[in-house]
């Protein structure tokens, strides 16, 4: 029931598909009674010697129209049934994957890619199995019996029927302690599935680590102790699976024994005549796949119960950082404040940004420098709405970011992370990932001002290279000058460049720099870097230690304060001039 309850959309939705298959199903059945009460009769009448010719032709050809009947409609309702199943996965799959787009970082925390990985194919399709299959075999199962036991009752004896059904109940009785058992050892083995998913990825993605530490053979190793623990879960599983057929068909084996003999000794008493015996056991045999079916209906209930529930368990994980409940309409920021935020990350208990506050207006460039850890990337993460802040903290033309539309919050920035996320595409369909409609002339405008053009130009296609899973063929710094361009390419209100800069040379930076200053006029950009030639243009520095701001200004006014940031320029420009 708690599955129909999870999919009672779906159910309201199609229920005019499902209750035309249901109908044809039914009528199915009941067509299927007819041939074993005309055998029957042919056999009385045959006995009896008063069989015509005439009276068999008709009997063969009603049988052949039957059966041609039948076979048009049990196609139209499994073409029905089961192309609901296979709507189902794919609904489910885009609401899932639709969910995943509006989670935050803490919701992949709290749940494994393997596990998504699996929610997303086992689980989904086991939905669809018991959305199809599992609505067939239930109404064959309810539909079959019902009517079986009707035809025994109306047209062959009350007293055979009721001692040849007397071994069923028990049946019921088994198959629902089995199926309990079923559920629980099917949610272990989908957990183990989803563990076994996270080492193949984490393998495929680190493969090259791996090899450089030679661990091919223990993490080979360790690969095979996660599939054998799949495999033995799976094992259990199918070790109750195993137990339903051969239950059902011993009980409905020692039915048949029941209604032979004492169907015999009631044709020897003449209590029935030997035609009825036979439809009585041709009756008795179309009970096998209703029983059958029952068993099945039980195994892929419990398995899509407890696939839903897990699909449910994901989609109910609501983001941490919400819409607002009264958005205010803003077309652009015109500044960017930031009034004492402190932010600690959902997993830890460290202070990661304490206290940190400026102001930035439309057009300025704000730099963020300091130690690795001092908690510059988790500045910029909080103009992306990652993570939830405290109220009227953060800024956008003085209109709190809480009381603003996520998606019109999220058009105005583009944010190149210091880890690429790269497509095994071509150069070209990996810069026009956030402008897909991009003209060429866009693209090379915004190839040329990340100082990628003469990469491009030595590569074997040029922008139609295809770059591998990640960005293979690429090295850091070209992956870091191809997310460059595709920032560039949407022109945004506001640019957060996070440590974008690291793997390409002084020059090379100086070029990227001075490009985006001319070409982002009036744009508002956010730099944090290790290198402080990287912002020493910027309108306002920010020096971070631990999450607090230590030292603020323009790049000559921390120069004369004599701290940090002084020493470190030094420190840089000394190994620049070493260098050249």
């Amino acid at each position: 029931m708690s599955f129909v309850i999870r999919l009672k959309w779906f159910f309201k939705e199609r229920w005019v598909s499902y209750a035309g298959a249901i109908g044809l199903m039914t009528a199915v059945t009941l067509l299927s009674m007819i041939p074993p009460k005309l055998i029957g009769n042919t056999v009385d009448t045959l006995k009896s010697g008063t069989l015509t010719s005439d009276e068999l032709q008709r009997t063969v050809w009603v049988l052949v129209g039957l059966s041609l009947i039948i076979y048009v409609m049990v196609y139209i309702w499994i073409t029905t049934l089961f192309g609901n199943s296979i709507l189902i996965e794919k609904l489910l799959r885009s609401r899932l994957l639709r969910h995943l787009t509006r989670m935050t970082p803490s919701f992949f925390q709290r749940n494994t890619t393997g596990q998504l990985m699996a929610l997303a194919t086992n689980d989904i399709t086991a939905i669809g199995n018991t959305a199809g299959y599992g609505v067939m075999t239930l109404v064959n199962t309810l539909v079959g019996v019902s009517v079986v036991v009707a035809m025994m009752l109306s047209f062959i004896s009350a007293k055979l029927m009721i001692a040849a059904l007397l071994p069923l109940p028990l049946l019921v009785v088994v198959i629902s302690k089995l199926g309990n058992k079923v559920r629980t050892r099917f949610i272990a083995a989908q957990d183990s599935f989803g563990r076994m998913n996270d080492h193949v990825l984490e393998s495929i993605s680190g493969i090259r680590v791996i090899r450089s530490y030679v661990q091919e053979n223990d993490d080979l190793r360790a690969f095979d102790r996660m599939t054998t623990e799949v495999l033995d879960k799976n094992r259990r599983v199918s070790a109750l699976n195993a137990l339903f057929q051969p239950l059902i068909s011993f009980i409905v084996g020692t039915s048949f024994t029941i209604g032979i003999g004492y169907g015999s000794y009631l044709v020897i008493h003449d209590d029935i005549t030997l035609g009825q015996l036979i439809s009585f056991n041709i009756y008795l045999g179309m009970l096998i796949w209703p029983m059958i079916s029952f068993g099945e209906f039980i195994n892929v209930l419990q398995r899509g119960s407890a696939s839903a529930e897990r699909l449910q368990e994901a989609l109910a994980q609501q983001s941490d950082v919400p819409e607002a409940a009264e958005p205010v309409e803003l077309e652009t920021p015109a500044s960017i404040e930031m009034k004492a935020l402190t932010f600690v990350y959902p997993s830890s208990e460290a202070t990661s940004l304490d206290r940190v506050s400026f102001r930035l207006e439309r057009g300025e460039t704000l730099g963020v420098v300091g130690k690795t850890g001092s908690g510059k990337s988790t500045l910029l993460k909080q103009l992306l709405r990652q993570y939830p802040v405290a109220p009227e903290s953060l800024l956008f033309s003085g209109v709190p970011a809480e009381r603003l539309p996520l998606d019109r919050l999220k058009s105005w920035i583009a944010y190149v992370p210091q880890e690429h996320l790269l497509l095994s595409k071509t150069i070209r369909d990996n810069i026009a990932l956030g402008k897909p409609d991009a003209t060429p002339e866009e693209i090379d405008r915004a190839v040329e001002m990340a100082s990628f053009a003469e990469d491009v130009d030595q590569m074997p296609e040029g922008l139609n290279t295809i770059v591998g899973e990640h960005g293979v063929m690429l090295s850091g710094g070209q992956k870091q000058r191809l997310a460059i361009a595709r920032a560039l390419l949407i022109d945004s209100e506001i640019l957060l460049l996070d440590d974008s800069l690291s793997a390409v040379d002084a020059r090379t930076e100086s070029r990227i720099i001075g490009r985006l200053r001319q070409e982002r006029a009036g744009r508002t950009t956010l730099i944090t870097t290790h290198r402080l030639s990287a912002v020493s243009h910027a309108n306002w520095i920010l020096v971070l230690d631990e999450g607090k701001v230590r030292e603020e200004g323009t790049h000559d006014q921390l120069m004369l304060r004599g701290g940090w940031y002084k020493e470190q320029w030094e420190r840089q420009q000394m190994e620049a001039s070493l260098e050249e």
